[in-house]
Order: structure tokens, then C-alpha cells, then sequence
């Protein structure tokens, strides 16, 4: 699928940014260019030891921000996909720096958009995010924006051969930021904070964010916004899975959060097909007959007025599951 292409990926120092680095390298040792866009030097220095053009010849890495058009537009001459990754995601900051996060998910979508549409990309998959479905907060409010302007892209293309495509998923194992590092880094301390006790979350693997931006890659004919099936979790459970002796101080919700996520809401039932391993939000306008998608991969429509949310999942991550998770993709040293 990548051999012989060259990819971007905006954002490439991120947790995300380096894991698809590394899938890809090892997947397809014959991709033509792969090229690290991200605005800190220092990251991409540090990611630069551990993969360095000397030993893999195809890697650049690009000083850039997804705010300055023209930078972007010189990064995507000669590429083929884009993977746009690139985003403020913390919610409390985003609050109190609202116009730093409009102008980096709203204006850097606007940009990777338009820099697409001018050179020869093919392919484009943002990354979205359950704080898009339904936001009560302004991170959640740019990055639903940000999704409508990468879909609707698919309708000012013209005659180009590209193709916009999103991929939405809920808190990634272990990425920078998130709950279950901060839960380690507390541990020694005998107390873990806790938001909300009836808190539960979405849980992927680094894994599994990487083989669904893959799969959008490959399978996107342009529009979809792509949702996984996958387990929540109880943020009492994560905190026992990770310091069973630990007290547990219960601080409150903090601004813009839920006490539980959202990936389809009711509303989209009426555009939201299963295809399996995945559910696919379509486009109310595609710019490809539907019964042709339906037919290709046997989508069949959810029922009216269904959602996916966390609180209601069908699929639950327990201690123990957890536990044994964080062993494995998060924390080498991690001792439960």
C-alpha cells in the first residue's frame, strides 16, 4: 500500500506521529519518503535518535507549523498521503487559550486542506477525536470543525484525484497527556485524583490507532469519518489497576470535561453504517454512490437513534485487563 509513496505526517513527533513512524518503516522498508512535520525542534531532534536517516534514508524531518500555509504548502510538494495528526488537545489549556486553539485545529485544517488541493496529494486522513461528537468544550468544538472542513473538502476537489477521510477514536493507551501516565507518575505518592467516580473513558492501543489510520488510508473513497468498536473503561478501575493501595481524592470535574465520551450520537444513526470491525459516519452529500459503498463492504445501517458512548459501551475493560495492558504497551516498568 506505501511502497514506493511518500508520506507526511503532521504532528510526526506525537505519541501517534512516532508509532506510525515506526509501523511504516518496518512495514513497507521500500516507501519512497517519509517526511516529519511538526513546529519543536527539540522533539524532532530527540525522535531523530531514534530514527535516523542514516539508517533509514527516507526519513526527513521538516520544521514546520500547520498555521503557516505557505511552510505547509512546500512540505507537500511530491507527497502522496498526508496524515494529519498535528493538534492542541488539552482541554483545560484550550480553555483558557481559546484563539491559540482555533487558529491551530480550525485555521491548521483550513491550511492542510488548501496545501493539498494545490500540490499532488492523493490522500488525506485527519485524526478526530471523542470530545468531537456532542463537545461541550472548545477542544472538542475545533476539532469537530476541523472534521466538517475535511469532509466537506471532498466536495470542492474538482476534477484533483484526492480524497479527505477522518478517523475518530477515544483516549489512546498511553499518549502524551493522557490519564494512565499521570496515574504512574502519581503512584509513589499513595494518592490518585479522581474526577468523577461514575467516570468512564474509551480505551485503544497505539496499535489500534495506527491499523485504522492504515485502513482509512486504504479503503477511504473520500468523506468517511471512521469510528472504531472498541472497550471502555472506569476510571475507578484504571486508578485499582494501577495503584491498588493508593487513596482515592476525589477533586471534581474539571472545565469542558464529561463524565462520560461520545463517539455517534443519535443523530448520526441516520448516516452511520457497520462495516464490522469498524462503524463509518458517511457524508450526507457523497461524491460516490452510496449503494456502490454499501455493496463493496457489506455496510449495514445501524438502527435509528442508536449512539456509542462510553457510560453504555457493550465492551469493558476490567482491573485486570487493564492491568496486564498497561505491562504491555505502556509502562516496562510498570509493577502492579
Amino acid at each position: 500500500m506505501l511502497s514506493n509513496k511518500s508520506i507526511l505526517i503532521t504532528g510526526g513527533t506525537g505519541t501517534l506521529g512516532k508509532e506510525l513512524t515506526k509501523v511504516i518503516l518496518q512495514k513497507w522498508p521500500d516507501v519512497k519518503r517519509l517526511v516529519i512535520f511538526s513546529r519543536d525542534e527539540q522533539k524532532q531532534f530527540q525522535m531523530a535518535q531514534d530514527f535516523p536517516d542514516t539508517k533509514y534514508p527516507a526519513i526527513r524531518y521538516f520544521i514546520g507549523d500547520v498555521r503557516d500555509y505557505e511552510r505547509l504548502k512546500r512540505a507537500f510538494t511530491n507527497i502522496d498521503y498526508v496524515i494529519h495528526t498535528a493538534a492542541m488537545k488539552h482541554v483545560h489549556i484550550a480553555e483558557y487559550n481559546p484563539d491559540e486553539c482555533v487558529k491551530t485545529n480550525i485555521g491548521g485544517a483550513e491550511n492542510v486542506i488548501r496545501a493539498a488541493l494545490e500540490t499532488n496529494v492523493s490522500k488525506v486522513v485527519a485524526l478526530s477525536t471523542d470530545k468531537a461528537c456532542a463537545p461541550i468544550n472548545l477542544y472538542g468544538a475545533t476539532k469537530l470543525t476541523s472534521d466538517k472542513l475535511f469532509i466537506a473538502a471532498n466536495n470542492i476537489k474538482g476534477k484533483r484525484d484526492i480524497r479527505f477521510s477522518v478517523v475518530r477514536y477515544g483516549n489512546v493507551m498511553g499518549s502524551n497527556g493522557s490519564v494512565i501516565p499521570y496515574f504512574l507518575k502519581l503512584k509513589k505518592s499513595g494518592v490518585l485524583p479522581i474526577t468523577d467516580p461514575d467516570m468512564t473513558r474509551f480505551n485503544i492501543s497505539l496499535t489500534g490507532g495506527v491499523d485504522m489510520v492504515l485502513h482509512a488510508l486504504d479503503q477511504a473513497w473520500g468523506g468517511e469519518l471512521f469510528v472504531p468498536k472498541i472497550p471502555s473503561y472506569k476510571i475507578l478501575d484504571l486508578a485499582t489497576a494501577i495503584g491498588p493501595d493508593c487513596e482515592h481524592k476525589i477533586i471534581g470535574i474539571r472545565p469542558g470535561e464529561k463524565v462520560h465520551e461520545e463517539m455517534i450520537t443519535s443523530s448520526d444513526s441516520f448516516t452511520t453504517y457497520d462495516l464490522g470491525k469498524y462503524y463509518v459516519i458517511l457524508p450526507q452529500v457523497p461524491s460516490w454512490k452510496k449503494e456502490e459503498f454499501i455493496q463493496t463492504f457489506g455496510a449495514k445501517m445501524v438502527n435509528r437513534g442508536f449512539s456509542y458512548t462510553s457510560g453504555e459501551n457493550t465492551e469493558w475493560e476490567t482491573v485486570e485487563t487493564l492491568r496486564n495492558l498497561i505491562r504491555e504497551h505502556v509502562e516496562s516498568t510498570f509493577q502492579a
